[in-house]
């Protein structure tokens, strides 16, 4: 009898789940914080977890780099700069988007998350231009790290191009039935609330 407990505390031992991996940098492997930065691949277009160090390394937007480090910066900007006009033009087919500039393509893009993850779009150019003309303050947008994210209705905002893959999968384990369902615009609604709470005013054209 003495020896019961002993098996049952190996059988219990061997039935311990793993603990979890810790997250590391993709760059050189240093492990890294929950909250940590990331890096894109400009090609690929994949989203790198990051160490402070190796963040840094990316970060001149005028550097002629594979990786881009990804700001942290939230901007809202008043009113909408996407009228239903606009949202005609762009043949954008969905309330919720997020546009970036592909700077390896050299095209501007939307993309919009649905059931099977992101869907993506190349915008027109000259529909793109003329918005922007009359909207001067959206060519702040940094090319591949920085979305302008658009909500119809709900404002527009500038956020780093990460937080768009963050609402995308989200959704991705949400969404139900055609439009989402409830439980996917709860995600969208508390989404909209933190990108609020981030966000200041953008500045005026010429301030950094």
């Amino acid at each position: 009898m003495k020896g019961v407990p002993v098996a049952a505390l190996r059988r219990a031992i061997r039935a311990r789940p793993a603990p979890a991996a810790e997250e590391r940098c993709d760059l050189c492997a240093t492990p890294v914080d929950p909250a940590h930065a990331h890096v894109v691949d400009l090609r690929s277009r994949a989203l790198m977890c990051s160490c402070r160090p190796c963040y840094l390394l990316f970060t001149d937007e005028n550097a002629n780099l594979h990786y881009r480090s990804v700001p942290t910066r939230y901007l809202s900007f008043a009113g909408s700069a996407l009228d239903e006009r606009a949202w005609d033009e762009l043949q954008i087919p969905v309330g919720l988007a997020f546009v970036f500039r592909n700077s390896v393509q050299g095209r501007t893009v939307a993309f919009y998350p649905g059931p099977a993850g992101a869907t993506e779009s190349e915008l027109p150019l000259a529909a793109w231009e003329r918005i922007v003309a009359e909207h001067p303050r959206l060519a702040v947008l940094r090319p591949d790290v920085e979305a302008l994210m658009v909500r119809r209705p709900g404002g527009c905002y500038l956020v780093p191009i990460d937080a768009c893959y963050e609402l995308v999968g989200r959704l991705r384990t949400r969404w139900r039935g055609f439009d989402g369902g409830s439980e996917a615009h709860a995600a969208i609604d508390a989404f909209f609330a933190q990108v609020r709470a981030r966000s200041r005013p953008a500045p005026p054209v010429g301030v950094p």
